[in-house]
């Protein structure tokens, strides 16, 4: 049986608008609605951490990167040449909330390197091609998160 735990606390929506606006109406149907990027028809996933930093819980999008119930969150920034923020809080603390559909779940992330990175990270480049023109942009290596517990 699954072990499901919550993230509680005071949330901080991104300063992004239209990204706080995805999330809230994603939540608010139970991933039946802004569940792509935009118009691009692209699934999305959001998923759930603390801030390292303020503390603040923290709701993220990102394109949908499923294999066998396990997925990657790929930490492009758009090729820009820092991580993104939600990058250092996954490194803080790997519990996170995960939600592709109506109910999100809990599970841990892991940074994938070698061979194993080099899979999903076809596996992104296969659902969202832009993350080959990112990579063209900067130096660091984007990095993969997988998830540890499989969607339920």
């Amino acid at each position: 049986m699954l072990a499901t735990m919550t993230i509680d606390g005071e949330y901080g929506p991104s300063t992004w608008e239209w990204v706080a606006d995805q999330v809230a109406r994603y939540e608010e149907s139970g991933g039946t609605e802004a569940n792509t990027l935009r118009d691009t028809g692209i699934p999305i996933i959001v998923f759930t951490t603390v801030g390292h930093k303020s503390g603040l819980v923290r709701k993220v999008p990102l394109m949908r990167v499923e294999h066998d119930g396990h997925y990657a969150l790929v930490a492009s920034k758009g090729g820009a040449p820092a991580h993104p923020g939600w990058y250092h809080n996954l490194m803080a603390d790997n519990t996170i909330m995960m939600q592709d559909g109506p109910e999100p779940w809990s599970t841990t992330i892991r940074v994938v390197e070698g061979d194993e990175r080099e899979v999903w990270w076809d596996r992104a480049v296969g659902v969202f091609p832009t993350y080959a023109e990112y990579k063209e942009k900067t130096d660091r290596q984007i990095p993969v998160f997988v998830t540890e517990v499989a969607k339920p």
